[in-house]
């Protein structure tokens, strides 16, 4: 094996993602060879990475997991264990595995699960422009200038959030295509026009669609589904 950043070398063990593994280096919580390791640090073969007490080691290719999950509101999109509410101890695989990206508390549908920690970044990278799409239904009739609003892009945040592709499908839901993921966007750009959104479940990220899978249920992706995930993400 030729010599990866710490980094990727972490979140290709399955332990977290890229972004968490230089969280736990910056608080020194990662050693390489015995050493405190430090932001940039390169692995090789004949390395050894602890977290802790534990010994940090690749997952093979036949190890890696992908899971769609249809969350329910109310399970937090996190993995530390003092949330009662985590999305890891609902779901309970045997295995470690860690959401990709978020989905506020009250919202819900689909999210992807993996130990692979080398698919996140580029699934979360903003310059990818990603598609997720979301169906969303607010308390009252919705316009259709507003709808045109919710397209063209919103100040929050202190930004003019991007193009967004939106259609009706209710008096008062719609569905809207995302390729940015900023804080509570959907309901930070609702409220900006006057509405209080009620319901919000995301039904597709990029080529994954929810389809039928049952509320609080899983699946595995299929091969076709994690092979087009690799090409989109630069994988292949």
């Amino acid at each position: 094996m030729t010599k990866i950043r710490i980094n990727r070398y972490i979140s290709s063990s399955g332990y977290c993602s890229r972004r968490q593994a230089d969280k736990l280096i910056k608080e020194g919580k990662v050693r390489l060879n015995g050493d405190i390791a430090q932001l940039g640090d390169q692995v090789g073969l004949n390395d050894t990475v602890t977290i802790g007490n534990k010994v940090i080691s690749p997952v093979q290719e036949s190890e890696l997991v992908y899971l769609a999950f249809n969350k329910p509101t109310e399970i937090t999109c996190t993995t530390d264990p003092r949330r009662k509410d985590n999305i890891i101890d609902f779901i309970g695989y045997p295995e470690r595995i860690f959401p990709i990206g978020r989905l506020d508390r009250m919202s819900e549908g689909l999210i992807l699960l993996t130990n692979d920690g080398a698919t996140v970044n580029p699934i979360l990278r903003a310059e990818n422009k990603n598609e997720k799409e979301y169906e969303v239904t607010v308390d009252r009739e919705i316009s259709d200038k507003d709808l045109m609003l919710l397209q063209n892009g919103l100040p929050i945040l202190g930004q003019i959030t991007n193009f967004s592709k939106v259609k009706r499908i209710g008096k008062n839901k719609f569905r809207i295509i995302l390729t940015q993921g900023l804080n509570r966007q959907i309901r930070r750009m609702c409220e900006y026009l006057g509405y209080q959104v009620v319901a919000l479940k995301r039904v597709r990220i990029m080529h994954i669609a929810l389809g039928n899978l049952p509320l609080g249920t899983w699946r595995y992706l299929s091969d076709k589904e994690i092979a087009e995930l690799k090409r989109l993400t630069g994988q292949e």
